[in-house]
């Protein structure tokens, strides 16, 4: 006989929760990078115990085993968002170690051994010229002392001597060699376009000296896309464009390009970091890709013959990463159930094992809200979209008559995506009693390049509008709390977090993530990557001025009457630490409510487990400060100024 147990009550917010701040922080492995490798299956794993390092594990069966122990961090930083980080080919690893920048090598003997020389030379997106022995990728090189540093497609020889291949564009990516290493297909783009607004694929003979010759333009342009171009095992060039309006897949063959399967859905990705794939061949004759069609992802056999695609079962809604090796597909793929997981599927049984978790041991089940998707109005007659996540807690209930506070998050990028994944960050606040609504506002990627263009010019504009909608939304269907909305963010959602506050009276509190306050410091801070990007969300220079600061918060803080909380890392070279400070100093003039924390030795982005620990624990107090919630014995102390004030 089963007795039924009565819930407590208590105020949404200050519910107990099995999700602590330190399991956040030491439940989240970072998985990244997947390779196959003669049967072998290597990936990166982030250690926030150890700095936020990322180690390279690999191996096959029982004997996978971790290639790059301590001190080295398997990281680049080209672009400053890094990505391709290492390659492998016939057991030999090669790598970049985030601590110096050079290239390494481990072989059979174990030992990383360096194969660079030391200096300001930074390496990505690199694939093993065997034949030649070297490799061949991505060079940025800051050694010349000028304010932006030199992209080129370089060969590195295995004894360390460095040719340039390709020069004269501002950026390069994905240098993919054929099978038989006698052509070299690669991307490149030029300012003021980023690589998911135009980039141009090339492709050029190799020389017997290993030079490259006869380059040709074969696809791309201003206005059209191309990501991950890849060979076929027989030698035919593939790659991702989004000329029809959507990311679909491609063939080059005798000089004529053929849609292979087109679908209003995407096969790929904006470019933020380097490497990224989503498609292999399991034979000459089937792609096996992943896609996305409103927001969720699917995996498929692509049929080359005919077009056909067959769906792959997987319990997978999120597929980030995955390749292809015979019959063996890694995926690295996540759900509402199920945190970001590496697995092996056989191709030809169906048989998952999976490798690696981002999350050792779950909370139980009861503990895990379940987000569902919707698409809501939003301003000017546009549909939004986003995945809204009810407060879920089996032992507690809220007081009588209370409906849940809101916390509406906006994503970064701002070309990023709202996925449904399994996340305890999200569960963290779900589980205290906050509802979430993650949204997916117009400019995000999963939807098209027509609903990633409404950003255009818009930034600080559409984004809040749809979480400013969102709010509305479910507040009008009687599902949050209107007096107790909030919004957070980091990078560019923290430019969302703040102009909704400046320009809107909706939220009553907001919580930022080293976010963007002034735009044309932004301009004038930025590294090379997007140091032009404010001519695409903003304005052209010759109306910039005026644009920044009508729509910099920094310059409407007379508009701000809401209590915030700032983060910011003190080495954040993509949102410098000004950004944040300025908008403080503004606010402590004012004499509202505001908290500040920064964070040494974090950057864009927070990798320690403390850091983690600390600044959810700050948030939680904040927000519970600011409602006159009692705060929980034991959550951390956060010093808010001015709060008697408000």
């Amino acid at each position: 006989m089963t007795v039924a147990t009565s819930k407590q009550t208590a105020p949404c917010g200050a519910w107990t929760s099995p999700i602590t701040a330190a399991v956040v922080a030491a439940g989240a492995t970072p998985l990244s990078q997947l390779a196959l490798d003669n049967g072998s299956v290597y990936w990166l794993e982030g250690r926030a115990s150890e700095a936020g390092r990322s180690t390279l594990l690999g191996g096959q069966g029982s004997a996978r085993a971790e290639l790059t122990p301590l001190p080295y961090n398997v990281r680049s930083r080209v672009h400053e968002y890094g990505g391709g980080a290492y390659a492998v080919a016939g057991g030999q690893v090669f790598f970049s170690h985030h601590g110096d920048n050079r290239l390494y090598r481990v072989g059979a003997e174990g030992q990383p051994v360096a194969l660079t020389a030391e200096g300001e030379r930074r390496y990505a997106d690199f694939v093993v010229d065997a034949r030649r022995q070297r490799l061949v990728g991505i060079r940025e090189d800051h050694s010349a002392g000028v304010q932006y540093p030199d992209n080129t497609v370089c060969a590195i020889g295995f004894d360390g001597n460095e040719t340039v291949l390709v020069d004269g564009n501002d950026f390069y990516a994905a240098p993919r060699l054929s099978p038989d290493g006698a052509q070299l297909a690669w991307l490149c783009w030029d300012h003021p376009r980023m690589p998911w607004e135009g980039t141009e694929l090339w492709l050029a003979d190799v020389a017997a000296d290993g030079s490259l010759v006869n380059g040709r333009l074969v696809a791309g342009g201003a206005e059209e896309s191309i990501c991950q171009p890849e060979w076929s095992p027989d030698g035919v060039l593939h790659f991702v464009s989004d000329r029809s309006g959507w990311w679909n897949l491609y063939r080059y063959e005798h000089g004529v390009v053929h849609a292979l399967c087109p679908r209003e859905a995407e096969f790929g990705g904006p470019q933020w970091t380097f490497g990224g794939s989503l498609y292999g061949f399991s034979s000459a004759n089937e792609i096996v890709c992943a896609y996305i069609e409103a927001g969720v992802s699917r995996v498929a056999r692509l049929s080359l013959p005919d077009g056909t695609l067959t769906p792959i079962d997987t319990p997978y809604q999120e597929i980030r990463e995955l390749r292809v090796e015979g019959s063996t597909l890694a995926v690295l793929g996540g759900a509402p159930t199920v945190a970001l997981e590496l697995a092996c599927i056989d191709l030809d049984s169906g048989r998952r094992e999976v490798l690696a978790r981002s999350i050792g041991q779950l909370p139980d089940a009861g503990y895990l809200s379940v987000p569902q998707a919707i698409s809501y109005p939003s301003a000017n007659g546009r549909m939004s979209h986003a995945f809204h996540y009810p407060p879920c807690n089996p032992d507690y209930a809220p007081l009588a008559g209370e409906l849940p506070p809101l916390i509406v998050i906006g994503h970064g990028g701002p070309t990023g995506m709202a996925a449904s994944t399994l996340k305890l960050a999200t569960q963290f606040w779900t589980s205290r009693g906050f509802a979430v609504l993650d949204v997916n506002y117009g400019g995000s990627t999963g939807f098209g390049r027509a609903y990633r263009d409404l950003l255009k010019g818009q930034w600080g504009v559409i984004d809040v509008e749809d979480c400013v909608a969102g709010a509305h939304h479910l507040a009008e269907q009687g599902l949050v709390d209107p007096e107790r909305l909030l919004i957070r963010g980091s990078s560019a959602g923290g430019l969302t977090v703040l102009s909704a506050l400046a320009f809107h009276d909706v939220f009553k509190a907001g919580a930022c993530y080293y976010g963007v306050s002034d735009l044309k410091g932004l301009d004038a801070d930025s590294h090379k990557f997007e140091s032009h990007y404010n001519q695409y969300l903003i304005a052209p220079p010759e109306r910039a001025d005026a644009v920044y600061r009508e729509r910099s918060p920094i310059h409407h803080t007379d508009k701000l009457r809401r209590p915030m909380i700032f983060f910011q890392g003190l080495d954040d070279k993509v949102v410098p630490p000004q950004q944040s400070e300025s908008m403080v100093e503004a606010l402590r003039a004012r004499r509202l409510p505001v908290a500040y924390l920064t964070l040494e030795g974090e950057g864009h982005g927070f990798r320690k487990a403390e850091s983690v620990v600390r600044t959810l624990e700050a948030e939680l107090c904040f927000y519970l400060r600011v409602f006159g919630v009692p705060v929980p014995a034991g959550l951390g102390p956060v010093a808010i100024e001015n709060l008697g004030e408000a």
